[in-house]
């Protein structure tokens, strides 16, 4: 507690993280826009009006990446650079223009990426998709991030390296590792726009999902509960419940996240032990994943009055909730005789967005609801329409992920049923019809997601033109006086 006042707010580079919160917040419209258009065109295909570019295989990866790259990926930035400062008291390395070539590099990369998708410029890689020379200026950012980060940690003020920062760094290192391995290719044509993996056959499906469900373990998982070991005891005014279990989390999930990748590829040309070992890791997964829930819930001991009192506890709390529940639905689909039945099928897709929506986006908007007043110096614009954005993306989320519950088991227990004589009992045409209805139901749950997404992009903007006016007004009394 010594060196608490060691950097004054002033000090810090805050206009970094301004620029990343934003373009995380356009970034997070753009990319769910694109995917409630592209759910849409799953209920209504008319929608694709038969142009190449906006078809379902085109747009699809635009709104992955969109969302978690652009918009995660942006939020990761904002907030990593805001913890590594306030927990080290000490202003970000690099000066100005490294940590700003850090985010025209991040930007500019994936709109070039996303321009690639609708002209059908990809590798066909799931969360890989850009070429290679996409790939490379990814891989120059995340370097510099890296020395960033790191540098900073060096030169802390405080002896002590928080555990958001341990999660943060592993977040940074596996992402690099990943990213590179899985983007070894070598380039064919003459312009780069298309090359080809320099792993084959079965190599290339277990390096590809090794990448697949990491970056779902580090980018989307390790990174964000950097994100909730600061932000929920901060908005709690609690420390975490217990510090020891933090640790021991993150170094279970370090450990275990790396070998469960294999799970994606049951019934296939895989040796089976290999999947088989990758059931019994994502099992144990199941352990760290919910201490980490229970520690960041916990938290809140003493304070649970404030789940009734401050929306952004409730957004905390609730992405936390999601969490728990997606990492007991993911070792849960990943046995053999349960994924037998999930596997190609829209379960699986709710599964990945009760996390994406439920854990990612809830606990960044919750992190930036808190983040945002705080680094424009004022507070925040509107408390009614924060409870109004929780209850939109609430009520999107629960939606959405029932309805391809409904959709998926379905679809699985249709595709596997037989009539007595041994034939399919449905035929594929059959199960389209069927999944008619769920995919209505799913198009609209993301309308009200991103309706909740509108809302908070206005309350921030009015939030930021209130602390431009603030700004002002001291300086216009100066010269009255």
């Amino acid at each position: 507690m010594a060196h608490s006042a060691v950097v004054s707010s002033e000090q810090y580079n805050y206009e970094i993280v301004k620029k990343f919160a934003i373009a995380a917040i356009v970034w997070g419209i753009a990319g769910m826009t694109t995917g409630v258009y592209i759910a849409s065109e799953l209920a209504w295909p008319f929608l694709n009006f038969d142009i190449a570019q906006i078809t379902f295989g085109r747009l699809r990866p635009v709104h992955t990446s969109g969302v978690i790259f652009g918009f995660g990926g942006n939020a990761l930035f904002a907030t990593s650079y805001y913890i590594v400062q306030r927990t080290c008291q000490v202003r970000l390395a690099g000066g100005t223009f490294w940590p700003n070539f850090t985010f025209w590099g991040w930007n500019l990369a994936l709109i070039v990426a996303g321009i690639g998708y609708t002209f059908g410029i990809s590798q066909g890689r799931e969360y890989a998709e850009p070429e290679w020379y996409v790939d490379i200026a990814i891989a120059v950012v995340w370097v510099v991030y890296f020395l960033i980060y790191t540098v900073t940690l060096v030169r802390r003020n405080q002896p002590h390296i928080y555990v958001a920062n341990w999660f943060f760094m592993s977040f940074i290192l596996a992402t690099a590792l990943l990213h590179i391995f899985n983007n070894l290719t070598m380039p064919v044509s003459l312009l780069g726009a298309k090359s080809y993996s320099l792993f084959s056959g079965v190599q290339d499906a277990m390096t590809q999902w090794w990448y697949g469900h990491n970056a779902v373990g580090f980018f989307l998982t390790a990174a964000f509960l950097g994100m909730m070991y600061y932000f929920v005891p901060k908005q709690a005014g609690r420390p975490v419940y217990s510090y020891r279990l933090s640790i021991v989390h993150f170094w279970a999930l370090s450990f275990m996240y790396m070998w469960v990748g294999t799970h994606h590829l049951h019934w296939t040309a895989i040796p089976d032990w290999t999947s088989s070992l990758a059931a019994v890791f994502s099992i144990l997964l199941l352990m760290p994943s919910w201490g980490g829930m229970i520690n960041g819930i916990m938290t809140l001991s003493g304070a649970w009055d404030k789940l009734r009192t401050d929306p952004i506890m409730m957004f905390l709390i609730t992405s936390l909730s999601f969490y728990g529940m997606s990492t007991f639905e993911g070792p849960m689909m990943s046995l053999k005789s349960v994924n037998a039945l999930s596997h190609y099928t829209d379960w699986t897709v709710g599964h990945v967005h009760s996390g994406a929506l439920g854990w990612v986006a809830m606990v960044s908007i919750g992190s930036f609801y808190h983040m945002i007043p705080r680094i424009w110096n004022t507070t925040i614009y509107s408390t009614k329409l924060i409870y109004t954005h929780f209850f939109l993306a609430t009520i999107g989320v629960i939606l959405y992920i029932t309805a391809l519950w409904v959709s998926g088991i379905g679809q699985g227990l249709m595709l596997r049923a037989f009539d007595e004589y041994g034939n399919l009992a449905y035929t594929f045409v059959e199960t389209v019809v069927f999944m008619h209805g769920p995919l209505v139901a799913r198009a609209i749950g993301g309308m009200f997601f991103l309706s909740g997404m509108f809302v908070m992009a206005y309350n921030v903007y009015m939030t930021i033109a209130r602390a431009k006016q603030e700004e002002k007004t001291p300086v216009i009394a100066a010269a009255q006086a």
